[in-house]
């Protein structure tokens, strides 16, 4: 059925600042791993809002509770506390490393927090232990200071000057870390998965390398989980996979489901660096926000949905080694969990955007990582059924591109 909505993908180049370029697809409507449009096409969504949707669209738990929470209490700031954040802490410190939680809207608040946790905590130590050390091709977020510590030109090119005492090394190179690492380090930041840097995990080796040198320059180790965590990688975050501890870890997109909220998390020996008027957040630990979040938190809790995100994970993998094979479009596929990354060949490199726009066509929303790589992150509650029927979408998109490239 078409929605007479009065608005268009034209009335985004009309009112919008136009930092933004969405396709021409307005969805309207979603149902577990499905969108519709205004003309009412339907979709099967393997990009989640880019990975926050973890539990797909209008999931009836998450229903539930937000229109509960709407009926009693919407908003209060942090003059006070309410109910639904303190249940959320608790049980976020039940089943992490964590013994404090600070929320915050997004994964680039939850950074910000980190960062100025680290430095507020290097000062304590040393006025000149202030470093924080990141990853090329990392991403931390939009804001100055996240973008700065990213490392990612393209994020910060045009905004100079750039906060300081920020350096960089090589991922997954404990040699360019090791480079760079001295007693002024107050901290070390790093993704687990870099998403938006091409979909690339982090070794074992590096992982633990990571940690030791931390733990030899007197420096924390953050990981930022915005993307990785929440059930992405197979278990609830993943630093539980690589055996490391971090001292700081944050997250956001599938935290809330779809509903904005992040958080930073933390031990006892650091959260007091935080001490009252340090940081803030107007609608940070929002009733509303929590209440979904703690359902969100209790559906990834269960053994059979991490099981699934196993599962399906091999059987994508799977069918998009074979559509590569077939097609030549890409290679081998890497990732954790149902955050895939398939890195187009050579002679498809640059064109990932014209990957997702035949997909689209096919009815079928799709991830960049970058403009060589296909970035895939479906329902972590998706059957079985909606991945083979996504994986012939995306065969039938390869292979118009396939053949309008041969010809």
């Amino acid at each position: 059925m078409t929605v007479m909505s009065g608005v268009s993908r034209a009335t985004f180049d009309e009112v919008m600042v136009p930092n933004y370029q969405p396709v021409a697809p307005i969805p309207v409507r979603g149902q577990g791993s499905r969108l519709w449009d205004q003309q009412g096409r339907e979709y099967l969504d393997f990009a989640c809002g880019i990975a926050v949707t973890g539990l797909g669209h209008a999931h009836p738990k998450l229903l539930a509770v937000l229109t509960d929470q709407a009926a009693r209490l919407w908003h209060v700031s942090n003059v006070m506390t309410n109910e639904p954040a303190l249940r959320l802490a608790r049980r976020l410190t039940e089943l992490t490393f964590a013994d404090k939680v600070f929320f915050c809207n997004s994964g680039a608040e939850a950074n910000e927090a980190a960062f100025k946790l680290a430095r507020r905590w290097g000062n304590a130590q040393d006025p000149r232990k202030h470093t924080i050390v990141s990853f090329y091709n990392a991403f931390h977020g939009r804001t100055l200071f996240t973008v700065s510590v990213g490392g990612q030109a393209k994020y910060t090119q045009g905004f100079e000057p750039l906060p300081g005492g920020i350096r960089h090394a090589a991922f997954n190179d404990l040699a360019s870390l090791e480079a760079v690492m001295d007693d002024s380090v107050c901290a070390v930041v790093m993704e687990p998965v870099q998403g938006e840097g091409g979909v690339l995990p982090a070794t074992r080796e590096f992982a633990h390398g990571v940690r030791a040198l931390c733990d030899r320059h007197r420096a924390l180790l953050i990981y930022d989980e915005v993307q990785t965590g929440n059930g992405r990688s197979g278990s609830l975050f993943a630093y539980e996979q690589y055996g490391v501890t971090p001292d700081v870890l944050t997250t956001a997109k599938g935290l809330g489901g779809g509903f904005p909220i992040g958080a930073m998390l933390t031990t006892d020996a650091l959260a007091g660096v935080l001490a009252f008027g340090t940081h803030g957040s107007t609608y940070g630990g929002n009733p509303l926000a929590c209440a979904v979040a703690e359902a969100v938190i209790e559906e990834l809790a269960r053994p059979e949905l991490l099981r699934n995100v196993g599962e399906r994970a091999a059987q994508l993998s799977t069918g998009l080694v074979e559509i590569g094979r077939r097609h030549g479009l890409f290679g081998a596929t890497r990732g954790l969990g149902l955050l895939i990354g398939a890195p187009l060949a050579e002679a498809w490199k640059g064109r990932a955007k014209d990957v997702v726009n035949a997909a689209l066509a096919q009815g079928l929303w799709l991830l960049v990582a970058g403009p060589d790589v296909l970035r895939f992150a479906p329902p972590l509650n998706i059957s079985a059924a909606d991945v083979d029927e996504g994986l012939r979408r995306f065969d039938r998109a390869c292979a118009t591109l396939t053949q309008a490239g041969a010809g």
